[in-house]
């Protein structure tokens, strides 16, 4: 995909500077005029949901920058009381429908992997929800059954459905959890070596400046990038220090943005 056409919108000066004082390889100059000729690879952003204390501010930088993204959906808890797949967020979501985002399941009840069992059968935890917390063994259709929860969630509050794609979390995989997925027509996206924000991190440890750097020097063409709508743990939140430059970053080196429908590897799992 990395020879494709597509149309490039180059961001503003501020973004173009502020990125460039990070990562001195980039120029500011080239303020907010459209960048010409095909892109030179192609980024594949995500986006799972979390404190949901940064929706706002992702949903607006991505219309500005008119990318389309990949959102992973569980019902977690947020910053505003509720849960991020409450009827409160319907609006939310119906926008970034409108908008031709994609959509995956994120398991609804954020449930971890722990360890695969004899028959087939997984061991998890849920996060959240009635179980929270506690150690199950599932059968793979009652693995199915979580995935699933997010689909009827989502179509009940934006009348449209997930797409057949689905991100543990964690990233935690196995061949039960991988094999029960499938079975119900689910195939596990997981993201780049490259492309890990960071956000989950200590920002004593691993600061925002040293996060964007990392991420502008190694991300190549097709590789997926994961961060979250918020972490509850970060002190100094990801999102609004590094979205706009790493995006600003990105197509200044020539890169273009698409959501994981046109990724070689999911694309025909998207075709009816």
């Amino acid at each position: 995909m990395s020879g494709r056409p597509r149309s490039r919108w180059t961001p503003a000066a501020a973004a173009l500077l502020l990125a460039a004082t990070i990562f001195p390889g980039l120029h500011a100059s080239a303020a907010a005029e459209p960048a010409p000729g095909p892109c030179k690879g192609t980024i594949y952003l995500s986006f799972d949901t979390g404190s949901q204390s940064q929706a706002e501010l992702i949903a607006d930088t991505l219309r500005r920058h008119h990318i389309k993204a990949t959102f992973f959906l569980a019902n977690e808890k947020t910053v505003r009381g509720d849960w991020s797949l409450d009827p409160s967020w319907a609006a939310f979501w119906k926008a970034r429908v409108a908008e031709g985002h994609a959509f995956g399941s994120h398991t609804f009840d954020h449930v971890y992997w722990k360890r695969d069992e004899p028959g087939g059968r997984i061991a998890v935890k849920p996060q959240f929800g009635a179980q929270a917390g506690k150690l199950a063994s599932w059968t793979p259709q009652q693995y199915c059954d979580e995935l699933n929860r997010v689909d009827t969630r989502f179509h009940e509050l934006t009348g449209h459905h997930i797409d057949p794609i689905f991100r543990a979390p964690g990233g935690h995989t196995s061949p039960n959890l991988l094999a029960a997925a499938k079975s119900c027509g689910y195939s596990h996206v997981g993201w780049a070596k490259a492309g890990f924000s960071g956000d989950e991190t200590s920002s004593e440890v691993y600061p925002n400046a040293l996060l964007l750097k990392r991420a502008l020097g190694a991300l190549r063409d097709g590789d997926i990038f994961m961060a979250h709508m918020g972490i509850w743990s970060r002190k100094d939140p990801w999102a609004p220090a590094n979205l706009e430059p790493l995006i600003a970053g990105l197509e200044q080196k020539g890169f273009c943005f698409a959501t994981l429908r046109e990724h070689p590897d999911y694309l025909n799992r998207f075709k009816k």
